[in-house]
């Protein structure tokens, strides 16, 4: 029982981090790189800025955190930066971020989804570890979405072609 429970949330987990990456994926598609290092205003970061975070947020979290390796994160750089990379390569670093993460969630032991550790100042089992980057990764999804919208003023069709009006079945 406890094997299936993990593979449930192992694959839901997979999922989730795959959606937010193809979302992230198709409203990245809509920018320029001048587009990418944008701020609206003072206190907003530019989607550059996000995507950095969320690296950084990802790496530790779940590849050093539940992964048992060094952790190396500097967040205040995630916010500092203005410019550098590309929005290509913004997302190649996200992407790879992202399937080293899965790899790592896909590799635990239950023990490692069970155990507790301190992690950002934040004390969470290796479940918490993962929901925590998911949700993480899932709330910045939803800004970048929403700045794309503002910016370029079109819808992003994540779920174009798909009905969601079907109701739930057993």
């Amino acid at each position: 029982m406890e094997e299936k429970f993990r593979e449930e949330f192992v694959q839901n987990a997979l999922y989730r981090l795959d959606e937010s990456t193809r979302m992230n994926t198709i409203a990245l598609a809509q920018l320029t790189d001048a587009d990418i290092w944008q701020r609206p205003n003072e206190s907003l970061n530019s989607i550059g800025n996000l995507i950095l975070h969320l690296c950084g947020n990802i790496t530790q979290y779940v590849i050093a955190s539940l992964g048992e390796t060094d952790d190396h994160r500097d967040r205040d750089a995630e916010f500092a930066a203005q410019s550098g990379s590309s929005k290509e390569e913004l997302l190649l670093k996200l992407t790879a971020t992202v399937e080293e993460a899965k790899r790592v969630i896909n590799d635990a032991s239950l023990d490692q989804f069970i155990r507790k550790r301190e992690v950002q100042g934040f004390y969470f089992s290796g479940i918490g570890v993962v929901m925590h980057a998911v949700e993480h990764y899932s709330y910045h999804t939803g800004q970048i979405a929403f700045w794309v919208k503002q910016m370029k003023n079109k819808d992003l069709g994540f779920y174009a072609g798909i009905d969601l009006k079907i109701k739930n079945k057993e």
